[in-house]
């Protein structure tokens, strides 16, 4: 037998490049099936999986014994010859040569049959072990890289906001509030507020990290803790923000098309809707939003937020996302700008993604003006001495900004085409989730 010194270790990922040579692998056993002399072994590494026969007159009696021995996801070391098989998963097959048991696994929870997801919740940190999870981790990992590509490559300066936070941004009843030494502090529902300060320093900047909002939703699209990437742009007004988000929408798009199509098809997904994800986007006021939803036969009055019965009737007219522009100012936070044509709506934008995904991108133009964010803290009811720092980025040079976020874990649900977006977080922290 060939020393183990002279056997490269490889990856499952890169077995094509090794085809008709003898490798190490490491990883886990997905599964397992015996024929007589013979065991297939589904194995993973992270990386990919890959069928593994095991003959047994092709290695030592003690080696076969461990093999036909092994359960689901124990950890084993094997070499093998890489042999084309178009077959087996992934056009390839490892005829094994050696097998060495690292660590056993008996009576693993989650087997190769039905589960209910509950219990598939509670044994998260086991789930995305398997294929599909796998999958959307690795979708999610490109759509985060994406991102940070698109803003690090226009000049974009990502400048880290605080999760402990003096005040509220988005509305003072969804705050998980905790003690900070004394003090009360809160969770960050959005890192904008500081990115405006940074953004009046450095032109351009984002930040991407977790939010959380204290919702008692329990619904498809709802977390309680998410992830947003958020950024700021002095200079910039309304139509400009919206021409970067539609190109940051369609640059993310392409990209996974282009790097993660076996992921997508791996979860199921239809990717001919994706190819159309390009812009312009189409747009609607709020207006004409109103009444398309109304012509659909559902109740809205002018003034109401849009929930998802609404959201999903607008965006189910068109084949890509649309933006639904100039909300009412009232029910937008206090930090829109008010269309100076029509002080009533303000200058802010939902994306909408199609195929009944809702809200992925909310933003607009901020305020500008230090006496009129003045009045809306007070019509807020929220107290100017805390929020004095950002009153003070209008005191000192202020100039005409936007920014939006865009929240990841719907985003992603919509480009894999998942039902939950509990399934696009690691570990979903929801209404009546918080194990594991």
């Amino acid at each position: 037998m060939t020393a183990s010194a002279d056997v490269p270790l490889v990856h499952i990922s890169d077995l094509p490049a090794h085809a008709g040579r003898i490798v190490r692998l490491r990883g886990w056993v997905y599964n397992r099936r015996s024929s007589g002399k013979i065991e297939f072994i589904i194995l993973r590494d992270g990386t990919g999986f890959v069928q593994v026969v095991v003959v047994a007159s092709d290695v030592p009696d003690d080696v076969f014994r461990v093999a036909a021995s092994l359960g689901q996801e124990s950890a084993v070391v094997l070499t093998g010859e890489v042999r084309t098989d178009r077959r087996a998963p992934g056009g390839y097959e490892v005829s094994a040569r050696s097998l060495e048991l690292l660590a056993p696994s008996e009576d693993y929870p989650i087997s190769l049959k039905e589960h209910g997801v509950e219990f598939l919740m509670d044994n998260r940190h086991l789930w995305f072990r398997t294929p599909r999870q796998t999958a959307i981790l690795k979708l999610r990992a490109e759509l985060i890289r994406a991102l940070r590509d698109f803003f690090d490559d226009r000049g974009f300066v990502l400048v880290d906001s605080p999760i402990l936070t003096p005040a509220a941004c988005e509305g003072t009843t969804t705050l998980f509030k905790t003690d900070y030494f004394g003090d009360p502090a809160y969770l960050s529902q959005s890192g904008q507020l500081y990115q405006e300060a940074a953004a009046m320093a450095l032109g351009r900047t984002y930040c991407f990290g977790p939010t959380f909002r204290a919702e008692k939703s329990k619904t498809r699209r709802h977390l309680i803790e998410f992830w947003m990437v958020e950024p700021e742009m002095a200079f910039v007004e309304f139509e400009e923000n919206l021409r970067i988000q539609e190109e940051m929408v369609s640059f993310v798009v392409q990209r996974i098309l282009e790097r993660r199509l076996p992921e997508l098809e791996t979860v199921g997904r239809d990717t001919a809707p994706l190819r159309k994800v390009r812009p312009p986007f189409p747009r609607l006021s709020y207006d004409e939003a109103v009444e398309l939803v109304r012509s659909k036969g559902l109740d809205m009055e002018w003034g109401d937020d849009f929930g998802a019965p609404q959201e999903t009737a607008v965006a189910s007219e068109f084949d890509r996302p649309v933006f639904v522009h100039r909300y009412p100012t009232a029910v937008k936070a206090f930090y829109m700008k008010p269309d100076p044509d029509r002080p009533e709506v303000c200058l802010s934008a939902d994306l909408l993604a199609p195929e009944g995904y809702g809200e992925i991108i909310g933003g607009g133009q901020r305020i500008d003006d230090i006496e009129l964010l003045k009045r809306r803290l007070a019509e807020h009811c929220l107290p100017e001495e805390t929020y004095r720092w950002y009153l003070d980025l209008r005191r000192y040079g202020s100039v005409p900004h936007s920014g939006f976020g865009l929240g990841v874990e719907r985003t992603l649900a919509w480009i894999a085409g998942l039902e939950h977006v509990r399934e696009t977080i690691p570990f979903p922290r929801m209404l009546h989730r918080l194990y594991p």
